[in-house]
């Protein structure tokens, strides 16, 4: 568990949002090895040093994404804090499965307030359990799948990333890093 200000504990979850085609790279970026280890292994450590448990959205055996498959990384979103209210978890760190070189200061800055998130990469997130009814329904009547603009809606707070993101989209960028 982790400690809020005047000793409250709450519990975090990490959510890896994995339910990309991986249209660009052309094979499963998740799977992607980088440093000798799968993309997906050093997201899971990211978290678990951020969180009190880390779960995978979005791909066979995980979380799936809710209300369904193909609806970008909000449906990603809709599934973590669907699991994570209703395993007791208070909040959600969302982190995408293609980011190993976050700045630990841009997590740290993201945990201090939910709801927030990357202005840089709006997947990467701090999320209230409590808003998973808000976002299905968001998603049952809007076909705005832009995580931005649910985002200034709820209110939540846009934190730049103190340095530049590398982002693997294609191989090159995987091999760039």
């Amino acid at each position: 568990m982790r400690t809020r200000p005047g000793g409250a504990h709450r519990l975090i979850l990490a959510a890896i949002l994995a339910g990309g085609r991986s249209s660009r790279f052309g094979r499963d970026k998740a799977a992607a090895l980088f440093a000798g280890r799968p993309l997906l292994d050093h997201m899971r450590d990211l978290g678990a040093n951020r969180a009190d448990a880390v779960v995978v959205v979005g791909r066979d055996g995980g979380v799936p994404d809710l209300p369904g498959p193909d609806l970008g990384p909000l449906g990603g979103i809709a599934g973590a804090l669907a699991y994570a209210a209703a395993h007791g978890f208070e909040t959600v760190l969302t982190l995408p499965c293609d980011m190993p070189r976050l700045p630990a200061a841009l997590l740290d800055a993201l945990l201090r307030r939910a709801p927030s998130y990357c202005s840089d990469a709006p997947v990467i997130g701090h999320w209230p359990a409590m808003l998973a009814p808000e976002l299905l329904a968001h998603l049952a009547t809007s076909e705005r799948r832009s995580v931005t603009s649910w985002a200034r809606a709820i209110g939540a707070l846009p934190i730049a990333s103190p340095v530049p993101l590398a982002n693997i989209n294609t191989p090159a960028d995987l091999a760039a890093l």
